[in-house]
């Protein structure tokens, strides 16, 4: 690991039945390359490019793989591209749950578990909660219970009127590093769903709060956005990465991301040390 279609109605976007060269032009476009762009990258002949994207000539194999890779389409788009040129998938598609999937799923839980006595989870491509640590429920507490009940889309909870929003110190600052960074995974994967999330999260109201500006500064405020929530214990305040598999041949991993935070003072570390050490229940 390391840091850093179906049937679609949406206006522009290729569906299943759509021929490859619908899918081609879309990616093409979506990547803001011409045509003799790609075809440079692809190393291929700019008429030749043309005549694929038109439905004059068929792409072989290779050249689907070659192209996407160029387009840096996710794996589950080139499976459909593969699809519509005629040929089979390529990137199994499989639950974190499946037995083939165990030695994944223990590196996900290792990861989230030596992360305590910080939070960490982890989530799918729709920001949906796949598996967390312990000190994750701490942070929920107080939300609305229909927000909490699977599948828990931590996007939609963080900034819910009645999920986390009330008690996020710096919720404008926040908000707009979460829609920024929804609207940059948009940008590189023409997903609708992920589009609706947006706008329904954009068009939430922002909850009256006396601690809507930064509750403190923190020495890491100038190069990262913090994420500052208020608790009985204090504003606990956080900064936070995302790990994902480097190199996943599955669909379900790269479309996995474990959020892990870690403190931004010594303070919260404290505190959540001293949440960590108390017994369950």
């Amino acid at each position: 690991m390391n840091t850093t279609r179906t049937h679609s109605t949406a206006a522009g976007q290729p569906g299943a039945r759509d021929p490859f060269g619908a899918h081609l032009r879309h990616w093409r476009t979506r990547r803001r390359l011409s045509q003799l762009d790609l075809a440079q990258e692809a190393e291929v002949s700019t008429r030749h490019l043309s005549y694929v994207e038109t439905g004059r000539a068929a792409p072989s194999r290779e050249m689907v793989l070659r192209l996407a890779e160029r387009l840096d389409v996710p794996l589950r788009e080139r499976n459909a591209l593969l699809v519509a040129a005629g040929f089979a998938p390529m990137y199994r598609q499989r639950s974190l749950d499946d037995p083939a999937m165990a030695s994944a799923r223990r590196a996900v839980d290792l990861v989230l578990k030596g992360h305590e006595p910080f939070p960490a989870l982890a989530v799918d491509r729709h920001w949906n909660l796949v598996a967390h640590n312990a000190l994750v429920p701490m942070l929920m507490a107080g939300a609305a219970p229909e927000l909490v009940k699977a599948p828990i889309n931590v996007l939609r909870l963080s900034l819910h009127p009645e999920g986390l929003a009330s008690r996020i110190a710096n919720l404008a600052q926040w908000r707009a590093h979460l829609l920024e960074r929804l609207q940059q995974q948009i940008a590189a994967t023409g997903d609708t769903v992920l589009q609706a999330l947006h706008d329904e999260l954009e068009a939430y109201p922002t909850p009256q709060v006396s601690h809507d500006t930064p509750a403190a500064d923190t020495e890491l405020s100038g190069v990262v956005v913090p994420f500052q929530l208020a608790t009985p214990n204090g504003v606990l305040s956080f900064i936070s990465t995302t790990t994902i598999f480097g190199t996943p041949v599955d669909v379900t991993l790269q479309e996995l991301a474990v959020e892990s935070f870690f403190p931004a003072d010594a303070q919260t570390a404290a505190a959540l040390a001293a949440l960590a050490a108390q017994p369950a229940g």
